[in-house]
């Protein structure tokens, strides 16, 4: 039987193709999650489904010398694992970009491993993701101000916790990072162009230039998610955690003006769910809407809130806070082709990071975790996750405005 032809990630416009057949899995559906409390009923369905498996390695460089076995893996590994996707930017073609980010969890063990943007070819009714090419990150002029990890100035993990990145119009790359946090620009092929640049106020514990100051956010709480305006002009990175003196239910999200390479404000404050959530990417619909994942820090059948909501930044009912609609509970997502199990059952996406989101069309979008290998386990206990990636299609009209990729 001919293959059929991988979903061009960027302008969706043959979705009926996907209905075609699935990737069938064991033990992916289960009863629905209980819907977000107070933020409405989703209309959504699964369309497509793709799995890179954990177990996939790139550059023949060691890796994980400082990483504890977990999940039946074991390390240090001969290789750079291909993991810990943190950002998902569509080419066309069935391809994307993914960002991986600092490696595994922290600055201390994350020394040998290699940042990168991988190039993915993605096919949601085959069922399979092949990684097909991409660039590592590279400080060759001496931009960033801390000593890096290695003499040939190839980033790690210990160098920056990069977790959302934009391409611009231009070709160079925005990358949101967490260690400062701090904003990064980068050419075409990873090399940064000039010094990062911080919010002002706004500095964790790993902060390269924090030299003994009182932190004003957590470790791994800074720029998690990041949108791109419809004109390619301003940057919304978005915190991942509360700053000190802020509710520790709200979170801040940034503009940035990318050619004068400074930060103009506060967009806009965003709610959460409970105190305890974290964000886990942002993508505009146009100048006032955009999506947002938002998650606890459960993992599994403990999993209680991993869902995509729908924010205006115009904040219609004056409450000081974007509006927030819920778009997709991802622990319930309907499944009534039967693509990753049973016909009528549902897909779960019970990860405890789920760090990738795109919009395809006005009524497509994707989705894809964080597998943090090998220390998660949200699909099956003591199996190290795989990256995953759900398309999923809802009846509302988003609408959309900003640059599709």
């Amino acid at each position: 039987m001919r293959r059929p032809r991988p979903l061009p990630l960027a302008g969706a416009t043959a979705l009926v193709g996907l209905l075609v057949g699935g990737l069938a899995v064991p033990a992916l559906a289960g009863p629905p999650a209980p819907e977000p409390a107070g933020s409405g009923v989703q209309q959504a369905e699964l369309v497509g489904r793709a799995v890179l498996p954990a177990l996939t390695f790139g550059e023949e460089v060691p890796s994980g010398s400082l990483v504890a076995d977990a999940n039946g893996v074991d390390a240090p590994f001969a290789a750079q694992p291909v993991q810990g996707f943190s950002g998902l930017l569509p080419q066309g073609d069935g391809e994307a970009l993914v960002l991986s980010d600092n490696g595994y969890g922290t600055k201390a063990n994350s020394g040998d491993y290699l940042l990168r943007v991988n190039r993915l070819r993605i096919d949601p009714v085959g069922g399979e993701v092949a990684v097909v090419g991409g660039f590592g990150l590279s400080d060759p002029d001496h931009l960033l101000p801390q000593p890096l990890t290695r003499a040939d100035r190839r980033l790690t993990g210990a160098d920056l916790d990069p977790e959302s990145f934009q391409q611009l119009p231009d070709g160079t790359f925005w990358f949101g990072e967490e260690f400062g946090p701090s904003l990064v620009h980068t050419d075409a092929e990873g090399r940064v162009l000039s010094a990062p640049v911080a919010p002002s106020g706004v500095r964790s514990p790993d902060a390269p230039d924090l030299a003994g100051g009182q932190p004003t956010i957590g470790s791994s709480k800074g720029f998690e998610g990041m949108a791109l305006s419809p004109d390619g002009r301003t940057l919304y990175p978005m915190l991942e955690g509360a700053v000190a003196g802020d509710d520790p239910q709200t979170l801040r999200i940034y503009s940035f003006d990318t050619r004068k390479e400074e930060y103009t404000g506060i967009k806009a404050q965003f709610r959460l769910e409970s105190p305890g959530d974290a964000i886990g990417d942002l993508v505009a619909l146009d100048d006032h809407r955009f999506l947002v994942i938002e998650r606890d820090n459960a993992q599994g059948p403990e999993a209680r809130l991993k869902a995509v909501y729908l924010i205006d930044t115009r904040d219609r009912d004056r409450d000081g806070f974007a509006d927030k609609q819920l778009l997709v509970n991802l622990l319930a997502i309907p499944d009534p082709a039967g693509i990753a199990g049973a016909p009528g059952s549902f897909l779960t996406f019970p990860f405890v990071t789920i760090e990738q989101l795109a919009v395809l069309d006005d009524h497509t979008i994707v989705v894809g975790n964080d597998n943090n290998f090998p220390g998660s386990a949200g699909r099956t206990a003591g199996v190290p996750d795989d990256n995953e990636y759900a398309v999923v299609r809802v009846d509302q009209d988003l609408d959309v405005r900003a640059p599709r990729r």
